[in-house]
């Protein structure tokens, strides 16, 4: 049984350890290992393998190791017991030598026990013996040639992890000692351990372990001062990090395990350690050493302490009761003398608060949390003072939090997590609550604009932790003051916070409140609608969980208030936009109550000198008066929409047509698409005057998403007046004109409303004609102005079909269509790639758009065949079935879905539609639609195989053959693999010749291709995807029956000729390479061959010296692989000995002579 826990994710749920029998086994031949003989080749890549299999079922259960925890033992038992064999071997001196690769493979499988369970949990099965002790540490000094080696690192880890277990004997060391060499069993112990502290490996972790668990007991503690001591001078005299970081670890696991005593004892070396070490600054640069010297003087300090909790401990329960939460006190207030040392190490901590590293402040905030829980309550409300003090630090004098300073990122962020940790350990009197809620309002919307992103999510998430940390320990009565603001704040970050992890936190925050203390109005509701999943998607988040959560009035105004004062004025323009959207949808929730009111206040943005919040005004009242236009009030509403629009005139007309401002003229273009009334576009009424100036400045702008708004609000225009006149000026300012003025003046075109008013619909759409007449050399060089003006044209078709015979004559209709089909064949190229697909893909889409259109009005048109002749029709079908199997991915899967659409089209209602149906359509549904779930066309694997079945349907076949030959010759092996493999299957099915009509035979195969190439015998952009082509099918002897039908042999010669016509003349490298295995492909045919084999001189003695080489190698293979009838041996020899390319014309001549005499004996 297995579960998802995430989709997209490949982590795996497990629900037992299922792999346990074939690890065992796995396990079970690692320990069979002879790792003192050296492994074959062969048997060290079995073995390796076998390692990378346990290790791929360690990583795979990494995430829940505890399912293990049954098996532990019989797992790691016969595995520490081998290590003690093996280690109890090289200490006796028995081995010298040992095989790296098996000792690498050996040892790593105890360490992927400890990476995977922990070492605390795995040396409890590390055997333990008084004879274990000897043993290690010999193994650690008389195996040295072995130990220290790189590649034993995992040996060292593992034999020092059980050293530091081993070590713990209650038996004083000195009973190992020989007579006459007391002490010497700790002193080689605490010698193998400094020797690896300076390490930069996982043995410093363990040496340090060692060290520790070594200076921890009673026989040997004497010694830890003189370590002090040596650690004191190392750390204010070195530079290498190293040796500090472990001897750093070595300290602080003393001050966290040893006894009282002995920390007491040395606690001004401690402190004075750390104080050296703070005097060495190119150490204090290193975030580790920082971060250990924190712990230091943290656990220092509290075991000077006494261990008393001395605040009220809240109990955990899922809903409190009324009169309380019921929390108990766990010990006395009693009073007691502060060690003077909590001052100066409390000030550092304050400090580290604000360090630039989370580590370092994180374990800062646990330093100061920890301390306070020992300290008298007088002294930990001082603490929590200073603590809250810090968020003051960089906030005087400042207006809101977004004028705060980067750096104060770092204090804010540490405050916070000391906040949480006091939080969690009950530290918070409730009389200080409400001003540590007024800061953590401030922490939660913490966003800072530095350069091109923002700062602060860090400080926002660790404010979410302190109010998840007091919904745990809280009382409820403390909490129930603050009850509502809090529901309120953190709904309003589930929802919309820009980061996910944020937007979570909050969410598990109310959660825990609502689960602990039911205080949340609504909030098991709430929390349904605001879970992990629904706030995981912003646009989720913001535009359906905020307004389900604003159907309760209690968060209503807040989420409003939000969104206006917050995210509408956020630095990101996506979260100003989907702010906007959010902000109308919970208005409309009571559109005639809040939607005035929020319009109001968003106007007032547009005074403001900030660029963000004007553009997030604009976006706001877009939304309004959208909302307004649509609503079943739209009437009552009407004035307030007028309003919106009014308000365009506080944005001044230079900030809209400043180059930098294309988000705000965007907007201002998008406004009055929503807002614009007829009222407005008269001269006399207008509330605003420079909106056609914001119109034309927006289509002569650069960016296509100005370019567009301000389209879509010329198109409201044009609902309401006549705009002829316009477009006649647009067409005689814009035509000929830069590339991005035709690409807005096509964009333009096809959005009017023709079918309210003309518009002078025949101007626009001979204008469009001109734009994409690549024949005639009038029409736009712009690849994008072409495809606007593609997509134009079945938008105008469909805006006056109601009236088409009116507007448009069939032969105009029928330009379109010419146009259109024309545009199919725009393979235009750039630096960009093939840019000409957005053509094509805008040529399907409109010619799919044209047929709908003139099918579904086809019973009020006086003829349809002279709007869309069925040739033309059969010609847009075999146009989009030729884009449906070229060799672009998206090209294929628009194209397919646009067929598709095609062949679903009821036929049109006239008195023979005939005409029209689609050829073969009984077979295409049966290829394309039998299946329940299509793949999709741009999977090459599931369309190829189908579509070269439509090569059966003759008017469609040169088309689909032409996608096909262009696909065939792609570099995209996803493509190219599928197609060719589709074709020579299919090819070698079909007969050679054929009499039925829509059988495809082998002949017309040849010959179309053949065809093909011939048109245009000069272009290499037609031949050689051809060649191409025709090298697939004679590499897979599809044509070696086509000699069988003398037409057939015909078309076979007429390509023998065309790759060897003026072939010494060929220029191009494709085109040649192509041609020359053109004609040695050719050579296997019997009737061929006797007039291929003169030929191969062209290309063996080419005066390239790389087509010579060419030639020679894939003759070479040709003649080794196929059967030819001729006696090859020697001439293979020639062929591998000759040095092709060499310069010495006289050897290649002979050899080429020697090669084409042998093959024509």
């Amino acid at each position: 049984m297995d579960t998802t826990v995430d989709p997209g994710s490949d982590f795996r749920a497990y629900a037992r350890f299922e792999n346990k029998d074939e690890f065992i086994a796995l396990r079970d031949q690692i320990l069979a290992l002879d790792i003192y003989t050296e492994p074959s080749q062969e048997q060290g890549s079995a073995e390796w393998n076998v390692y990378k299999k346990i290790n791929l079922i360690f990583d795979s259960y990494q995430e829940q190791s505890y399912l293990w925890d049954p098996y532990l033992e019989s797992l790691v038992r016969p595995v520490v017991e081998k290590f003690k064999a093996h280690a109890k071997r090289f200490a006796s001196g028995e081995v010298k030598t040992a095989s790296f690769l098996r000792l690498q493979i050996f040892s790593g499988l105890p360490y992927l026990f400890v990476k995977f369970r922990g070492y605390k949990t795995i040396t409890k099965f590390f055997p333990h013996e008084i004879a274990d002790l000897t043993i290690a540490l010999d193994c650690m000094t008389n195996a040295e040639d072995i130990v220290d080696q790189n590649y034993s690192w995992s040996f060292r880890y593992i034999l020092l992890l059980w050293l530091s277990l081993v070590c713990m004997i209650p038996f004083d060391l000195e009973q190992f000692d020989e007579a006459g060499s007391e002490g010497k069993t700790a002193v080689r112990v605490e010698a193998v351990g400094k020797s690896f502290l300076a390490k930069a490996g996982l043995d410093r972790e363990a040496a340090a372990l060692l060290l520790s668990k070594f200076y921890m007991r009673k026989d040997t503690a004497s010694k830890f001062p003189d370590f002090l001591s040596w650690s004191i001078e190392t750390v204010g005299s070195v530079v290498d990090p190293f040796p500090v970081i472990g001897l750093l670890r070595v300290l602080c696991e003393v001050a966290k395990l040893g006894s009282t005593d002995q920390v007491q004892t040395c606690k001004e070396k401690f402190l004075q350690a750390a104080s050296t070490l703070q005097g060495n600054t190119s150490l204090m640069g290193n975030t580790l050493i920082r971060q250990l010297r924190i712990k230091l003087i943290a656990r220092v300090v509290i075991r000077l302490l006494p261990a008393r909790t001395r605040r009220l401990r809240a109990k955990g329960r899922a809903l409190a009761m009324e009169g309380g939460f019921g929390a108990e006190a766990v010990a006395n207030d009693d009073y007691f003398d502060v060690p003077e040392e909590i001052e100066s190490v409390l000030e550092d901590l304050f400090k580290a608060l604000r360090d630039k590293d989370t580590v370092v402040r994180y374990s800062a905030a646990k330093g100061v949390a920890r301390i306070s829980e020992r300290l008298p309550t007088d002294f930990a409300e001082q603490v929590l003072d200073q603590v809250l003090h810090l968020f003051s630090l960089h906030s005087a004098g400042i207006a809101s939090i977004y004028d705060l300073p980067s750096i104060a990122e770092a204090t804010w962020h540490g405050a916070c997590l000391a906040c949480a940790e006091m939080t969690r350990r009950a530290l918070i009197p409730d009389e200080r609550l409400s001003e540590l809620v007024q800061w953590l309002y401030k922490a939660l919307l913490f966003d800072i604009r530095k350069g091109a992103h923002s700062i602060g999510s860090n400080v926002r998430d660790a404010a979410s932790y302190v109010l998840w940390s007091l919904a745990r320990a809280q009382g409820v009565d403390g909490l129930r003051p603050h009850a509502l603001e809090l529901a309120r704040i953190l709904v309003t970050v589930s929802c919309f916070d820009r980061e996910i992890p944020i937007r979570r936190a909050a969410s598990a925050a109310y959660q825990e409140f609502v689960g602990r203390t039911n205080l949340f109005p609504h909030g098991i509701d709430v929390l349904r609608k605001t879970d992990f999943y629904a706030v995981g998607v912003r646009r989720n988040a913001f535009t359906v969980a905020a307004p389900e959560v604003a159907e309760h009035e209690e968060y209503r105004g807040c989420l409003i208030d939000h969104l206006l004062n917050v995210t509408l004025r956020h630095w990101d323009p996506a979260m100003r936009e989907i702010g906007a959207q959010s902000l109308r949808y919970i208005c409309e929730l009571d559109l005639a109550a809040l939607g005035p009111e929020a319009a109001k206040r968003a106007s007032q943005l547009l005074t403001i000198p900030d660029d963000a919040d004007v553009h997030g005004g604009l976006l706001a009242l877009t939304e309004f008066a959208l909302a307004f236009r649509n609503s079943p009030q739209h009437e009552q509403l009407e004035p307030e929409r007028r309003k919106i629009f009014t308000a365009l005139s506080t944005v001044p007309l230079t900030t809209i047509q400043s180059s930098r401002q294309e988000l705000i003229a965007a907007a201002a273009c998008n406004l009055i698409a929503s807002g614009i009334s007829f009222a407005e576009t008269q001269h006399a009424q207008a509330t605003v005057p420079h909106w056609r100036q914001v119109v034309d400045s927006g289509l002569k702008n650069k960016s296509a998403a100005v370019q567009e708004a301000a389209a879509s609000a010329l198109a409201a225009v044009s609902r309401l007046v006549d705009c002829s006149a316009v477009v006649n000026r647009l067409i005689r300012e814009f035509e000929g004109k830069i590339p991005p003025m035709l690409q807005s003046l096509a964009r333009v075109l096809g959005v009017l409303d023709y079918a309210t008013f003309p518009h002078g619909v025949q101007d626009a759409v001979r204008c469009l004609l001109r734009m994409v007449d690549r024949k005639s050399g009038s029409g736009s060089t712009n690849v994008e102005a072409r495809r606007n003006a593609f997509d134009s044209m079945p938008l105008i078709l469909n805006n006056i079909s109601g009236k088409l015979e009116e507007e448009l004559s069939p032969e105009l209709v029928n330009e379109l269509e010419d146009a259109l089909l024309d545009g199919l064949t725009d393979y235009t190229s750039d630096e960009r790639g093939d840019v000409g697909s957005w053509v094509r893909i805008s040529c399907v889409k409109g010619l799919t758009s044209f047929v709908q259109t003139l099918f579904s009005r086809a019973g009020s048109l006086p003829d349809l065949a002279s709007y869309l002749p069925p040739e033309k029709y059969h010609d847009a079908v075999g146009g989009i079935l030729k884009q449906a199997v070229e060799r672009l991915d998206n090209v294929r899967q628009i194209a397919g879905e646009n067929f598709l659409t095609l062949l679903l089209l009821p036929p049109p209602a006239v008195p023979n539609p005939a005409p029209w149906k689609l050829r073969g359509d009984v077979r295409m549904k049966e290829l394309f639609l039998s299946e329940q779930e299509s793949v999709g066309w741009n999977v090459g694997s599931w369309v190829f195989p189908r579509a070269v079945q439509l090569l059966d349907i003759e008017r469609y076949r040169d088309q689909v053959l032409a996608g096909i030959v262009l696909s065939a010759s792609t570099k995209t092996d996803s493509t190219q693999r599928p197609v060719t493999s589709a074709l020579v299957a299919w090819a070698l099915q079909i007969p050679v010749t054929a009499s039925e009509p829509d059988r495809y035979d082998l002949r017309g195969l040849a010959q179309d291709l053949l065809g093909q190439a011939l048109t245009k015998a000069s272009s290499n952009n037609v031949v050689v995807p051809v060649l191409q082509t025709l090298n697939v099918l004679l590499e897979a002897d599809v044509f070696e029956r086509l000699p069988q039908d003398p037409r057939g042999l015909t078309t076979l010669r007429s390509l023998l000729s065309l790759v060897t016509k003026n072939a010494s003349k060929l220029k191009n490298p494709q085109r040649i390479n192509v041609s020359m295995r053109c004609l040695i492909n050719l050579i296997p045919i019997p009737e061929l061959q006797k007039d291929c084999i003169p030929q191969l001189s062209t290309y063996l003695g080419h005066q390239y010296p790389r087509v010579r080489a060419d030639t020679a190698e894939y003759l070479y293979t040709v003649l080794s692989s196929k059967e030819t009838g001729i006696q090859t041996d020697e001439v293979e020899e020639i062929l591998l000995e000759t040095e092709w390319s060499s310069a010495n014309s006289t050897m290649v001549e002979e050899a080429v002579g020697r090669c084409v005499g042998l093959m024509s004996a």
